[in-house]
């Protein structure tokens, strides 16, 4: 699993014409679904996600989390994310994990995203158009193997 993150100070998703989420200030989340990825990668990247300190506090230090600051994450299903490029100039999908149980596991991190802040989403597998408001900028990438290591 990989997510790219990014502090905005706002951000919304389109579909056909339609703004199907917005969010204020909070996090512009990038959710890649890899082969191989499980329940305990999902947990571990939803609680990552809520509890990075990554919004200043009132000395400007970066010391408060999504959830300290009553923020609000806007979560986009990416499959890109899981992609190799290796060789040539083609990416490669073959790391990403089939759509059924990707967008399986999308919901369920939703979910658990869900449970403590207000969540927006985009629409699984569809051509959407973003907008946000990058507040920083501040960006990040957390991958997989983040989980397995303390």
């Amino acid at each position: 699993m990989r997510t790219v993150i990014q502090r905005v100070s706002r951000a919304s998703v389109e579909v056909d014409g339609t703004v199907v989420g917005k969010i204020g200030r909070g996090i512009l989340a990038y959710v890649g679904i890899e082969k191989g990825d499980t329940e305990k990668e999902i947990v571990f990247m939803a609680e990552k996600i809520l509890n990075l300190r990554i919004f200043p506090d009132a000395q400007g230090r970066m010391n408060l989390s999504v959830k300290d600051i009553g923020g609000e994450i806007l979560s986009i299903s990416q499959f890109t994310l899981a992609s190799h490029i290796k060789k040539g100039r083609r990416p490669d999908f073959n790391n990403a994990e089939n759509p059924e149980k990707a967008e399986e596991l999308y919901e369920k991190f939703n979910g658990i995203l869900a449970g403590e802040i207000k969540v927006e989403k985009g629409i699984f597998a569809a051509m959407m158009n973003i907008e946000s408001i990058n507040d920083g900028p501040v960006t990040f990438i957390i991958e997989r193997w983040t989980a397995s290591t303390p």
